[in-house]
């Protein structure tokens, strides 16, 4: 079975490579810059019904993996599940080696995901860049010991130097985020194989909470500028997003200005991005990274499940046009070849 998966990997990395080799204006250039594409996302990738194991979710050649992240403030653990905040629901395992994949206890938390990110690593050195979408469901809760801090201890302990880092991006020669990606620092996607990047949401719990006024965008955000302001901004290992699709510029009317230019992720609903005729371009001349979620509502619309291969392929080449880094939906039973796709980002 893991000579197959080995093959399935194979074969997706080989698939992006063919597209890559195609991009406009490519023809002399090794690997254009991480900014300059657009690939697929897979929705709750966490999920046992999705991938047996979250090494499935690896092998499956998406560019971008949901989790979803619950503190337990009593136990002092990242649950990682859907909807029950205080037991873990995934598939995630017990396993902390290579040998260990696809083998062990399913339903761990979020530092055993993080154990199977490193071990599958290990397998994949070579693999091209994935993002961790995390959801934070409920949000931090700096106060019981589980806040941003906490969460970066978490990962660059597990991950090390696996990470790319908002440091990564500043390289030393930015003093903010905005103008590192507006200067187009981003790395090509050749030098970030066998790298991973976070991207922090605030949770649909933390949104609906009345009495929750200090979401987990905000919160890291005031985190980063903190962390650059005290000369340790190497600690940080997320990227915060500013979420939900608007017209403009969205952190204009939500963010403190000392945190706005700490924000170049960006998710929001495609349709809503699309069918509603926003001006995307303004993320791809900024080089912001752009999530566009609900890749099949787009009109027209396709299947959130079992689009076609074909109906994938269009759809990835008409977000690309509008500007999208990654496009998100369900379709984790696609083959690897189709979720490693990347092209060209207009």
């Amino acid at each position: 079975m893991h000579t197959i998966r080995a093959a399935r990997r194979t074969a997706a990395l080989a698939g992006a490579a063919a597209l890559l080799a195609v991009l406009p204006g490519n023809a002399h250039a090794a690997s254009p810059r991480f900014s300059g594409t657009t690939a697929i996302g897979t929705h709750n990738a966490y999920d046992k019904a999705k991938y047996t194991y979250f090494a499935q979710a690896l092998d499956s050649g998406a560019s971008l993996l949901e989790l979803d992240v619950y503190v337990d403030s009593i136990t002092h653990r990242w649950r990682v599940s859907h909807s029950n905040p205080f037991g873990d629901n995934n598939n995630c395992e017990a396993a902390k080696t290579p040998a260990e994949l696809y083998s062990k206890s399913r339903d761990q938390d979020l530092g055993s995901c993080l154990d199977n990110i490193a071990a599958w690593n290990q397998l994949h050195p070579d693999h091209p860049p994935i993002v961790f979408k995390v959801e934070m469901k409920v949000g931090f809760n700096d106060r019981a010991g589980m806040g941003p801090d906490e969460f970066d201890t978490l990962v660059s302990r597990k991950l090390g130097s696996s990470v790319y880092k908002p440091a990564d991006l500043l390289g030393g020669s930015y003093d903010s985020l905005d103008a590192a990606a507006r200067a187009d620092a981003w790395p090509s996607r050749d030098s970030l194989k066998g790298r991973f990047l976070f991207e922090l949401i605030p949770g649909t719990v933390e949104q609906s909470n009345p009495f929750d006024h200090y979401w987990t965008d905000e919160e890291y955000g005031d985190h980063l500028r903190d962390l650059y302001a005290a000369g340790n901004i190497p600690a940080a290992q997320a990227f915060p997003a500013v979420l939900g699709a608007e017209n403009g510029d969205p952190r204009a009317g939500r963010y403190d200005a000392s945190i706005r230019p700490w924000f170049v992720f960006f998710d929001g609903d495609a349709a809503s991005y699309v069918n509603g005729g926003y001006d995307t371009s303004f993320y791809s001349a900024n080089r912001y990274v752009l999530i566009m979620t609900g890749a099949d509502g787009v009109s027209p619309a396709i299947s959130s499940t079992a689009p076609t291969d074909a109906e994938v392929a269009a759809r990835l080449a008409l977000l690309a046009k509008d500007h999208a880094s990654f496009i998100t939906s369900d379709w984790s039973a696609k083959p690897a070849a189709v979720l490693g796709s990347v092209t060209a980002r207009g």
